[in-house]
């Protein structure tokens, strides 16, 4: 009750938002419906998803396409070099950017996003890379600056052929969405697999 209750206020008033946080602690797709309404990004298209760890500095110029999964990576809309050149020498310059992430589009965790970055639609960031520039549209990007790994359309192909070979590919047939809880079934086929039938906890 006092769940559904700080929810409501946190959706429908953004009040008690640090206490809806740490008290519902919500996924990704729950914490990007309230920052679609509340967060103050200039758009959010349908179907995001954003871990909660996520940090945008300028929200205001951040625009999302429908799809768009972010996984504790930071978006720069701002240098803030320049306050420090500002205040050295007397000047009054101004570095910002927007932030585009077009649809179908994959943050990886501790990625970071520098301004005036467009990327997608139909792309991948992998984890810790440094954005400094474009994401062509159906790419696999990494590292620091991120550079161009392979397609996305080659990504996808090679997972299938690895996915085939999987001794759980019954399971992952059966889940009826992509975004669905991993059943018992699944996760006991992987630790089986990963580990060999015996398995013992370590305490």
């Amino acid at each position: 009750m006092i769940a559904a209750w700080v929810f409501n206020q946190a959706h429908q008033h953004k009040r008690f938002v640090g206490l809806y946080r740490r008290l519902c602690q919500p996924f990704g797709q729950e914490w990007a419906v309230f920052l679609r309404r509340w967060g103050g990004l200039h758009a959010m298209g349908h179907g995001c998803v954003i871990n909660m760890n996520v940090t945008m500095t300028d929200p205001a110029y951040v625009r999302l396409g429908n799809n768009v999964h972010l996984s504790g990576c930071t978006l720069f809309g701002h240098d803030g070099s320049v306050n420090m050149v500002n205040q050295a020498f007397g000047l009054n310059l101004d570095h910002v950017g927007k932030i585009d992430i077009l649809d179908n589009v994959f943050i990886g965790h501790q990625a970071i996003i520098l301004p005036g970055v467009t990327i997608g639609p139909n792309a991948i960031v992998a984890a810790n890379s440094v954005v400094t520039r474009d994401v062509p549209p159906n790419c696999v990007v990494g590292g620091s600056p991120a550079k161009v790994i392979c397609s996305l359309d080659d990504w996808i192909e090679r997972l299938k052929q690895e996915n085939s070979q999987l001794p759980w590919a019954t399971e992952l047939g059966q889940r009826e969405h992509v975004l669905a809880p991993e059943n018992l079934a699944l996760c006991a086929a992987r630790v089986a697999f990963f580990y060999g039938e015996e398995n013992h906890h370590v305490a």
